[in-house]
């Protein structure tokens, strides 16, 4: 299983955007933390277990093959303040989602159904063209 916060796991493309936006909290003076880069299926199966038929809050609603992580095209990522992680300091959050998007990143947190305040993605990108393009790789074209 994997389940990196490595974001030399990301595509080309989102890593570079992934590095603006943790330079631009910086120069705000926003310590982040990235905690989720890519997921392979089984990793992303566990998550959606979660909260179903496994213990625990339902975390996501994305099936294996069906997350933005499963492509290498996002991540998620953690404010940290006096060493602790702020998950429900939505001021903070927010201040983290408005520098994403200044640097050319979706963030979920706009999202009208399930937002997901900590992630972000690149944007103008569907899951069909992601699975499409995925198989095309598969079979050599």
């Amino acid at each position: 299983m994997i389940n990196s916060r490595d974001i030399n796991e990301l595509t080309t493309e989102t890593k570079l955007h992934c590095i603006a936006f943790v330079a631009a909290c910086k120069v705000h003076n926003i310590d982040i933390i990235i905690t989720s880069t890519y997921r392979d299926l089984e990793s992303q199966a566990a998550l959606y277990a979660q909260g179903r038929t496994k213990r625990g809050d339902i975390v996501t609603d994305a099936k294996p093959g069906q997350s933005f992580h499963n492509f290498r095209v996002a991540f998620d990522f953690a404010p940290v303040l006096n060493g602790k992680l702020q998950y429900n300091n939505a001021k903070l959050i927010e201040q983290c989602g408005l520098l994403a998007e200044k640097v050319g990143l979706e963030w979920s947190g706009r999202w009208k159904s399930r937002p997901e305040r900590v992630h972000c993605q690149l944007p103008g990108l569907s899951l069909a063209t992601l699975q499409k393009q995925q198989d095309l790789l598969r079979l050599g074209r």
